[in-house]
Formats: structure tokens, C-alpha cells, sequence
């Protein structure tokens, strides 16, 4: 009998090195399907339609929204994101693992839709090293750090509501952590 694909959801505040980390997790896990995203912003430099996001126009997003094509949707930052639903349900009746990365307004969003979808959330060793991170982007000015650790504060205060909770304090061990939750989940869930 042919399982059904587990939904791991990893969650972190801007800064956290969650894409970086994910990216490990990926090259380790090959047989893990990465959910992408679409989204209404711009694509930064080195991104690429399909592969890093699906680019689409605000008109064309919120179409997909009142059509219900969205397993989660958020908006982040003055931009709009989201999880095409078929593509989740396809993968998943199909037995593959999925793995998403998303912030905490669209993994409680997606997590009320799909209660067996494991929440992972990774944080930083401490607000200090996380707004060195970000101040050393040299991204984004003072007030655009300061939003985000804003936001970040206001995210890790939902922590709670994930499963697992790991600290990046370097992204090898951070990777190997997200590793490990995976293969327990996962030998949690086998069918009988």
C-alpha cells in the first residue's frame, strides 16, 4: 500500500538562514519535492522563474485566490505568496514527501487546512546575532531591519505552535537537526 506523502513545513524569522539551510537539507534529501512558491514580488538577482518562484502579477494571484488554488496563502512584506494546491496534492497522493518554506502566517494557515503537516521552526542563537545577520546583508536600510526584527519577535512568539523547534547556530548542525526530524516523522508514519 502506497503511503501518503508527509508535508514538512519549515518556518524562520527573515535573517535566519532558513533558505540556506533548507538548501542543505535538499541536496542531502534529493527524494524530497520542494514546494515553490508564487509570488507577487520581483525576482532578486540569481532567481529564477520555477525553480526559486513562480513570478506572477497581483491580478493573477488574487484570481488564484477567489478560484481556491492556494493550499496557504500570506502576505509578507507588501507581497503577495502562496502554495498551489494541486501541485501539494498531486505530490503527496503520489507517497513523496513535501517540504515547504514558508513564514508562520501561511504554515498555521496551511496547517489548518492539513493538520498532519509537521511544522518545523527554526531560530537564531539570539535577536543579537539575528540583527547582525541582517545589518550584515547590507540589504536594507536601518528602519527595514528594524520592521523585520519586529516581525521576527512577533513570529518566534508563535513557536508553539510547531512541531519541532531547532536553533541554527550553524547551518551544517542546522541541516543535520532538520535531517533527523525528517527521518523520524517519517519512521513515525509508516503505513501498517
Amino acid at each position: 500500500m502506497l503511503r501518503k506523502g508527509l508535508i514538512f513545513i519549515l518556518s524562520a524569522p527573515s535573517g535566519t538562514g532558513k533558505t540556506t539551510v533548507l538548501r542543505k537539507v535538499l541536496e542531502h534529501r534529493p527524494e524530497l519535492v520542494y514546494s515553490i512558491s508564487a509570488t507577487t514580488r520581483a525576482p532578486r538577482p540569481g532567481e529564477q522563474e520555477g525553480k526559486d518562484y513562480f513570478f506572477v502579477s497581483t491580478a493573477e494571484f488574487r484570481m488564484g485566490i477567489e478560484a481556491g488554488r492556494f493550499a496557504e496563502w500570506a502576505e509578507v512584506y507588501g507581497h503577495l505568496y502562496g502554495t498551489s494546491e494541486d501541485f501539494f496534492q498531486s505530490q503527496t497522493s503520489l507517497g513523496k514527501d513535501v517540504i515547504l518554506d514558508i513564514d508562520t502566517q501561511g504554515a498555521l494557515q496551511l496547517k489548518s487546512k492539513h493538520p498532519e503537516a509537521i511544522l518545523i521552526f527554526l531560530v537564531p542563537p539570539s535577536l543579537e546575532e539575528l540583527e547582525r545577520r541582517l545589518r550584515g546583508r547590507k540589504t536594507e536600510s536601518d528602519d527595514a531591519v528594524e520592521r523585520r526584527l519586529g516581525v521576527a519577535k512577533r513570529e518566534m512568539e508563535l513557536s508553539d505552535a510547531y512541531n519541532h523547534i531547532i536553533v541554527n547556530s550553524d547551518i551544517e548542525g542546522a541541516a543535520k537537526d532538520v535531517e533527523i526530524v525528517i527521518d523520524r516523522e517519517r519512521g513515525c508514519r509508516q503505513p501498517p
